[in-house]
């Protein structure tokens, strides 16, 4: 018998640690060759660390939410030599080689004795109605007299509407006092005023109210967003743009490309297009912010922010965006966005952008001001398209027409880009489009 270490593996270049959110296997299971032990998260994505060998789970070296570094062992799975699964039943007999390892593994069959019986003990928490109360929501009502039909009426906000901590204990400070009151935020002499400003009012809830602990993806984004706002001078303008050419080019083609190429074409790689080829005519959009220093990007990487089923955002990115066809455009982004649908974007999927888009008009948004997505300078949100009574211009004169037009937001960093930049590379975005040959080949 031999012992494998399981190391967190290499997940990308910029990719240094991931956080475990979830054990899929307990101490003393049988793990197959490639069936996932763990599931990890890096700054957006989750995966999971498949086993690399056949054995028993001997020994898990993290707790969930632990920050686990590139390279580090996270479990140890224990092997025969020959490969093959083990038994986790001990044998009649043994020599006095095998004795020391068995004795070895003592503490870790008492540990799996203690979890048998730490699950036997959660089983016996369901009351007669087959409601789930943890041991602590148990040991809380006892100590707090109350009793179960009691227990019963508290509404919880847990998983499959179980009672948490939070709400027996909200449900008895609201019991023994009524609404609970609102907290005063007392300012410590050592602060100063504009410390004292920006303090939090605390918020106050009852029993009756629905606490919802924010995902650690809906924490990252918050803290994001935040950061940016306090990093850069957000500006915006906006163009209306005039995309009656490619809705109608795209109408005449979309059947022909799908039955050509398999997949579908939407607006989303012609508007990458666009927005990669003015990135080119103007390089200080493509651009970060370091200290006092400007670093311009030599590559053109286009973030494609998508929505999770969730409703949590995440950012794949489009690499070498400017030399891609509408062809190539188009399968990268139809790639990447099943990909985010489907949690199965990779670390480097994710890294590497050098400015963003997004599509609010798929929401039905007119438009939108988006937060630049750090270290970026830029963002451009693209709004619904909609039929509108337009002005239409010819040399005999002009007239009322049905046009397809749609705004676009582009959002940007004051420290480093005038109104005047921003506003010609937003045109120029549209000047590209409004452009478009109906008569042009895919």
């Amino acid at each position: 018998m031999s012992k494998f270490e399981l190391k967190l593996p290499k997940m990308g270049e910029s990719v240094a640690e991931a956080t475990i959110t979830s054990w899929l296997k307990e101490v003393g299971e049988k793990i197959s060759l490639d069936e996932p032990v763990v599931e990890i998260a890096t700054d957006k994505v989750d995966s999971e660390v498949p086993s690399e060998v056949e054995g028993v789970l001997l020994e898990r070296l993290f707790n969930v939410d632990d920050v686990v570094k590139v390279g580090e062992t996270i479990a140890v799975i224990e092997i025969n030599s020959n490969g093959e699964n083990l038994s986790v039943d001990k044998p009649d007999k043994v020599d006095q080689d095998d004795q020391a390892e068995l004795e070895a593994m003592e503490p870790i069959a008492e540990k799996i004795e203690k979890d048998i019986e730490g699950v036997k003990e959660q089983i016996e928490f369901k009351n007669s109605s087959g409601k789930f109360y943890s041991p602590l929501v148990k040991n809380i009502a006892r100590a707090e007299n109350i009793s179960m039909e009691e227990l019963e009426s508290i509404v919880g906000t847990g998983k499959e509407d179980r009672v948490t901590k939070t709400d027996i204990l909200a449900y008895i400070e609201n019991r023994n006092k009524g609404t609970k009151p609102e907290k005063i935020a007392i300012v410590s002499s050592t602060e100063s005023p504009k410390q004292a400003a920006v303090q939090t009012p605390q918020i106050s809830y009852t029993g009756s109210d629905q606490v919802i602990e924010m995902t650690r993806m809906g924490k990252l984004i918050a803290k994001h967003m935040v950061d940016s706002k306090q990093t850069s001078a957000h500006v915006q303008s906006f163009v209306e743009v005039d995309v009656t050419n490619i809705v109608k080019w795209r109408d005449k083609v979309k059947d022909a490309y799908l039955k050509r190429e398999g997949e579908k074409i939407t607006y989303t790689p012609i508007f990458m297009q666009a927005v990669a080829k003015a990135l080119k005519d103007f390089p200080m959009m493509n651009i970060s912010v370091d200290g006092e220093k400007i670093i311009q990007k030599k590559n053109i990487n286009l973030g494609m922010a998508a929505a999770l089923p969730d409703g949590n955002l995440i950012v794949p990115v489009i690499k070498n965006a400017d030399t891609l066809s509408l062809i190539g455009m188009t399968k990268v982004v139809n790639d990447l966005a099943v990909r985010a649908r489907n949690g199965k974007l990779n670390p480097d999927d994710i890294q590497g952008g050098t400015y963003t888009v997004t599509n609010v008009g798929t929401f039905g948004s007119i438009m939108g001001t988006p937060i630049i997505n750090q270290p970026q300078v830029g963002i451009l949100a693209l709004g619904s398209i909609r039929k509108l009574p337009s002005v239409i211009e010819t040399p005999d004169g002009d007239f009322i027409g049905i046009r397809h037009k749609m705004i676009i937001s582009h959002s940007y960093d004051h420290r480093v880009v005038n109104g005047a930049l921003g506003s010609m590379f937003a045109r120029k975005v549209a000047d590209y489009l409004e452009a478009w040959d109906t008569n042009a080949d895919f």
